[in-house]
């Protein structure tokens, strides 16, 4: 285990938060770094809004700033989907061979996501360096105070290690990972889509858009915000009730036990 005080193993993880890079044994040259940055770029980074030169150029900034970690070992955990199989099985290689850095990102059931994240917090004993986790948890490490935020890492202590054209304003979600201190505390990685269906063909009818407008006095349409949504299902759910002769309603939701409710 590399041990660097300096720089301690979750500083790096989070200044390094998003990125695609790799690394190889100590011994290995400069220039296989490089070959590695190059090869990962060709295979498995083509779509991206950066050109060839422009990802390389970053590829050799994480090269740079990986030198002095080469060898440390990382583990990090997150539930079971997709969008984090893709991270382990690509991104983690990928990140390995760039940086020399050994990172290795373990899947597992969401709800033992939690109870690990829950039994390194209260017993302060180290299960894993870094959590993806659900932002749902953001009031939990506000209050509990076991997290450094990112924010503080990448204006801080890990300010040379935080990648120069990281762009905040190009994650979706940032509201959501900032606690109520109104840092921010993690880097979003994926998001579930908020879908809003509706009949297009109420909404257009002229004799529902007068009715909508004389109740709450706007127009009726698609939602901008949870209070036009309210008034929307009271509308229909209560004013409307039926439409050719059957009984309608202005909101359908369904649940489930989710680890997230407690």
């Amino acid at each position: 285990m590399f041990n660097n005080n300096k720089y301690p193993r979750t500083l790096l993880l989070s200044a390094a938060v998003g990125v695609a890079c790799m690394g190889l044994s100590l011994h290995v040259s400069a220039d296989q770094y490089s070959e590695a940055a190059e090869k990962w770029v060709n295979e498995a980074f083509k779509n991206s809004t950066l050109s060839k030169e422009e990802q390389l150029k970053e590829m050799e900034w994480f090269i740079k700033a990986a030198e002095q970690f080469r060898g440390m070992d990382i583990n990090v955990v997150s539930e079971t989907i997709a969008t984090h199989e893709y991270e382990s099985n690509v991104l983690a290689k990928a990140f390995s061979e760039i940086t020399g850095i050994n990172l290795t990102h373990t899947l597992i059931q969401e709800g033992d996501v939690i109870e690990k994240l829950q039994t390194q917090m209260q017993s302060g004993r180290n299960i894993y360096d870094g959590y993806v986790n659900d932002s749902d948890l953001i009031g939990t490490h506000f209050r509990y105070g076991k997290v450094v935020a990112v924010e503080d890492i990448m204006n801080g202590a890990g300010k040379d290690l935080t990648l120069p054209t990281l762009d905040l304003d190009d994650f979706i979600g940032l509201d959501f990972t900032t606690g109520p201190d109104g840092k921010l505390y993690q880097l979003p990685s994926q998001q579930f889509a908020n879908l809003y269906w509706f009949r297009a063909d109420w909404f257009e009818r002229e004799d529902l858009q007068k009715q909508f407008k004389e109740i709450y006095g706007y127009d009726l349409g698609v939602p901008v915000n949870w209070s036009a949504y309210e008034d929307i299902a009271e509308f229909f759910s209560v004013h409307v009730k039926e439409i050719d002769g059957e009984r309608v309603y202005g909101h359908m939701d369904y649940g489930k036990k989710d680890p997230s409710l407690g």
